[in-house]
């Protein structure tokens, strides 16, 4: 509306009109923008609620938190006194409870080479080939010097390629960029010249060897830098790997490092300092008050979720006798959250069968309000006598009938439906492998089972010992074998570190066990990897590899296989040592890993074995309350309609004022219609004004 209009409005009448227009636009507007904004104001009530619903939904959830967790039914503590000798780093949960003396009678050290003097770390060294080091276990002279040595088949070999270019320093470097290498190489300045040091991991059975080879080019050897039986002059050992030796309850124990954590299960300590003669008390005891004040932490939070939950949905009566609703008193989907969480308090907890199936069993009782109460009694008692129950009911527990199929909560259990499921093994898992023929190396004597010569030592120094071997799909680099070995053990040792040492196949996470036996003098290669896709092969054997028995051809091969079987009747995915149940089967979720002979634990059970599963107590909770908040859930569905239907008043807003606007418009149109008649009006009384004495022939009155 112009302001000219407007202006124009109560010129002819003298009535404010423009201020009666506006004074019936707005009670128009009153009644329904009344509406739109108590609307509004309730649906901001409810998205406020529904914020404190979820979180303390949440708080909840973190209460169950420890409860879901077996850690805290297996809590322990150590007691141990005051001294440098021993240093107690941690003690897991289930660690083996006990008390024990222990004794230091010698801690574990590293060994360390040095290489010769160099006037320059940075200046290249002229040499190129292949470094090989090895770790096992030297045996030493009267003169301490290094006589045979021993492969640690369950350290990889490490290969550094060493370029003509290379410096000391880039060795170095070289050595500790190796993945795995496990080795601490250092470059020391000593009177003015520079030496490389070696540190391997502590332990007599770590120490290193080191072996070299030519690259075939003009560029100088790497002999200087060899440490094996034959060449110990120019690297020089400087100090000895040995194992530490404690005394625990009286018995000897050997190990390789200083950091303890497999002798008393459990508990991890480390070994400052030797103290022979002396024994330290140290004692691991069960700790029930963390699962009991997990139990008293979880009621409390139930309570004051139960507590915020009943405030905003339920109905109260002011002074006045007025009935007042809660924001969310109306709200089907707020109080079927409330009470789906309280049924589950009292329920029985699926796929438990042990004696303890509710929160009864432990003293936690439902009060006529609603709220959790604990009896110390029963409580105590439970905790007392029947503790493991109490883990079973809270967190979750798988069970097997046999050792030979073992079952893990896999990533998609919040689907799982806990219960009891009939497992059938119809195929055990193999791995691939490759026997090799009969040795022929006249060096061994195949009839002895001491592996003892049968003249002199097998030298592959002085012949060509090469071959490529295949496992599960990938080629090795070619393996050389250039030691000198007294046994077929210390072969079999070095062939499977050096082939699980070999960049390619530690790439692919591809590696062998190799055994010897005796009787048939054959060396067998075996993939650590179940499934189809295991297999073992070699190419490339050299003539002298052959005597070993390798082959590229004409070996007896074991083809890798799954394991099959069916879960409840249904037939399982088998990938490896695997089973998986099919997708969206009440057990999809868990996985069932099959150890080699199942198939017979199968038949001896009576052709089916028996998994349990259950989520316990806590999980269940758990997963109920993700379910309410997950992006798909009750909540969010909830809190989606109520945004929905406050986006919806934003566009009534909109059409009420462009309503109001076309009252308006229609208003002042009218007013202005009337404004001009009435100055019509005016007009026409003006202009009669006087009229008679304007008539002609009208005589005045003097």
């Amino acid at each position: 509306m112009s302001d000219s209009i407007i202006k124009s409005l109560g010129a002819g009448s003298g009535i404010d009109t423009a201020n009666l227009v506006s004074s019936l636009v707005e009670v128009e507007r009153a009644p329904l923008q009344n509406r739109l904004d108590t609307k509004e104001a309730k649906l901001e009530a409810q998205i406020s609620a529904y914020g404190t619903l979820k979180s303390s939904l949440s708080e909840l959830q973190g209460a169950l938190a420890p409860l879901a967790d077996n850690d805290t039914f297996n809590g322990r503590s150590v007691s141990f006194p005051e001294t440098d000798v021993i240093t107690p780093n941690s003690v897991d949960p289930g660690a083996q409870t006990g008390t024990y003396q222990i004794e230091v009678v010698d801690v574990a050290r590293a060994q360390s080479l040095a290489s010769s003097a160099y006037a320059d770390k940075d200046a290249a060294i002229g040499a190129s080939g292949t470094m090989t080091i090895s770790f096992g276990k030297w045996t030493y002279n009267g003169s301490n010097e290094p006589t045979s040595f021993a492969t640690n088949d369950e350290k990889a070999a490490l290969n550094i390629t060493v370029e003509a270019g290379d410096s000391l320093q880039d060795i170095a470097d070289e050595i500790n960029d190796a993945e795995d290498a496990d080795i601490q190489a250092s470059v020391l300045l000593v009177d003015g010249q520079y030496q490389l040091l070696l540190t391997a991991p502590s332990g007599v059975s770590n120490a290193m060897q080191i072996t070299t080879s030519a690259d075939g080019s003009d560029n100088g050897s790497l002999v200087d830098f060899e440490f094996n039986s034959t060449n110990f002059s120019t690297t020089t050992e400087t100090q000895q790997g040995t194992d530490a030796e404690l005394k625990v309850n009286g018995l000897t124990v050997y190990r390789d490092t200083n950091d303890i954590s497999d002798v008393i299960q459990g508990f991890d300590f480390t070994l400052n300092k030797a103290d022979p003669g002396q024994s330290y008390t140290f004692a691991v005891n069960e700790d029930k008050g963390v699962a009991e004040q997990a139990i008293r932490d979880f009621v409390e939070a139930y309570n004051l979720f139960y507590e915020t939950a009943e405030n905003l949905t339920k109905y109260t009566t002011d002074e006045e006798g007025n009935t007042v609703r809660a924001d969310l008193a109306t709200d089907g989907a707020a109080k079927t959250i409330v009470n789906r969480v309280r049924a589950m308090i009292g329920a029985t907890v699926p796929g438990v069968d042990d004696a303890f199936t509710a929160l009864t069993n432990v003293g936690v009782r439902t009060e006529l309000d609603g709220s959790l109460t604990i009896n110390e009694d029963d409580l105590q008692l439970a905790l007392n006598d029947n503790f493991e129950l109490i883990e079973s009911l809270f967190a979750s527990d798988t069970s097997s009938s046999s050792d030979k199929v073992k079952v893990s909560v896999g990533s998609y259990a919040q689907d799982t439906v806990p219960g009891d499921y009939n497992v059938v093994i119809t195929q055990d898992p193999v791995k691939g492998a490759i026997e090799a023929n009969a040795i022929s190396n006249a060096a061994f004597d195949a009839a002895a089972d001491d592996f003892s010569l049968l003249g002199g030592t097998l030298d592959t120094s002085l012949g060509d010992y090469r071959f490529v071997v295949n496992v599960d799909g990938t080629d090795s680099n070619e393996i050389t074998l250039s030691g000198n070995y007294s046994t077929v053990e210390e072969l079999r040792a070095e062939l499977q570190s050096l082939i699980n040492g070999d960049s390619n196949l530690k790439g692919a996470g591809a590696a062998v066990d190799i055994t010897y036996d005796a009787t048939t003098d054959k060396l067998l290669f075996t993939s650590r990897q179940f499934g189809d896709s295991s297999a073992v092969s070699f190419s490339g054997t050299t003539a002298d590899a052959q005597t070993l028995g390798l082959a590229d051809s004409g070996l007896t091969v074991t083809a890798g296989k799954d394991a099959a079987g069916t879960i409840d009747g249904t037939a399982a995915f088998g990938s490896g040592n695997v089973l998986l149940p099919e997708l969206g089967s009440d057990p999809y979720g868990l996985n069932f890993i099959i150890e080699e002979g199942a198939t017979a634990a199968t038949a001896a059970a009576g052709g089916s074995l028996s998994i349990n599963f259950s989520r316990g107590f806590a999980g269940e909770l758990s997963n109920l309350i993700d379910d309410f908040l997950a992006n798909t859930g009750t909540i969010k569905a909830r809190e989606d309609s109520i945004n929905s239907q406050l986006s919806g008043i934003e566009e009534d807003r909109e059409n009420l004022d462009r309503k109001m606007e076309k009252l308006e418009t229609r208003l002042y149109s009218q007013y202005l219609a009337m404004e001009r008649i009435v100055s019509s009006f005016q007009n026409t009384g003006n202009q009669l004004d006087g009229i008679l004495e304007r008539l002609p022939f009208t005589a005045s009155k003097g």
